[in-house]
């Protein structure tokens, strides 16, 4: 499935749909890519070693491309749709936290890297599906970068 990602502005998500689940596609700036480093203390797997995602994309970053972030958009406690949150310190979400994702279903919350808070239901990192660039603008989606 190929996806044009030209309109997706920076700090913005758009959401694609791969084999009958969502995709979302965030274009992160530097300040959420800075953020991702200042909460490794507080993840599960901040090298995702135990999450499912291509061998060619950063562990830390989740990426191909360290601006452009694709995930299954679906949370691995038990499979609701987590909502995107972009925004630093919500009343709702606290002080600390640097914009991600919130299951509202069980309270699971992700990075935008799709890593995992400790002490949360959901066991595992958001997936990332295997995915490769056509263009700088168009993403296929379930086709490996090795293999494109």
């Amino acid at each position: 499935m190929k996806v044009n990602i030209s309109k997706v502005e920076p700090g913005q998500q758009m959401i694609a749909e791969w084999r009958g689940q969502p995709v979302f596609i965030v274009r992160r700036t530097p300040e959420i890519l800075a953020n991702l480093s200042k909460i490794e203390g507080q993840l599960s797997d901040p090298e995702s070693k135990s999450s499912v995602q291509p061998t060619y994309v950063d562990p830390k970053n989740r990426s191909i491309k360290p601006e452009v972030l694709l995930l299954i958009g679906i949370c691995t406690h038990l499979g609701c749709s987590p909502t995107f949150r972009p925004e630093v310190a919500p009343a709702d979400l606290g002080k600390d936290w640097v914009g991600g994702y919130f299951c509202p279903c069980h309270g699971s919350h992700y990075d935008l890297a799709g890593r995992v808070y400790k002490s949360q239901p959901a066991p595992l990192n958001l997936p990332v599906p295997p995915h490769s660039y056509e263009s700088d603008t168009i993403i296929v989606v379930g086709v490996d970068k090795e293999k494109a």
